[in-house]
Parts: C-alpha cells; structure tokens; sequence
C-alpha cells in the first residue's frame, strides 16, 4: 500500500453516510489535484470495504462505475440508497 493509497482511504472514511465525493475531490484532499484515476485504483484494492466506504466516491457527472469493486453499480446503488442518497443532479443513481 502506498502512502497515497493511505491518504484516500483516510479521505473516503470521512465522508460521512448519506454523502458523496468525486473521485476528482477525494484525489485534491488527498493531496494529488489530477488524480482521479489513482484514486479509483486505490478504492478498487480497498482492503477495508467495511471500514473505508468507497461506494461514497462517485464519477464528476454523479454516476457510478461500472467497475465497483465489491459487486458492481447496482451494489453500489443499494448501499447509497440505504443510506438515503437521492437521485439528484449531483448524483445519478
């Protein structure tokens, strides 16, 4: 694990239920502005999936990856959903 994996992990476990963060967000908090894809490698080898709720992290437009880790968008959409994220403009469920 790198130390920039570390930091996104760190991010990820602040955004608090019920919210979501851009890849793009989670990357400058993390102190790599840019980096978006590095931040979607590093959730996609998330150790912690309990602990480190990487199925808050969505694309800028508020859609969901195909490519969630731990079962796909539709996975992704119930855990959101469960935690009372709506369908608006910022989110794409």
């Amino acid at each position: 694990m790198t130390a920039f994996d570390r930091a996104v992990y760190d991010v990820v476990r602040q955004i608090p239920p019920g919210q979501v963060a851009s890849y793009g967000q989670v990357a400058a908090l993390a102190g790599r502005w840019g980096a978006a894809r590095a931040v979607g490698r590093a959730l996609h080898r998330n150790p912690w999936p309990g602990v480190v709720p990487c199925h808050r992290v969505v694309f800028q437009n508020g859609a969901l990856t195909s490519a969630f880790a731990f079962g796909g968008a539709n996975i992704q959409r119930a855990l959101l959903e469960a935690e009372n994220v709506a369908s608006t403009p910022d989110v794409r469920l």
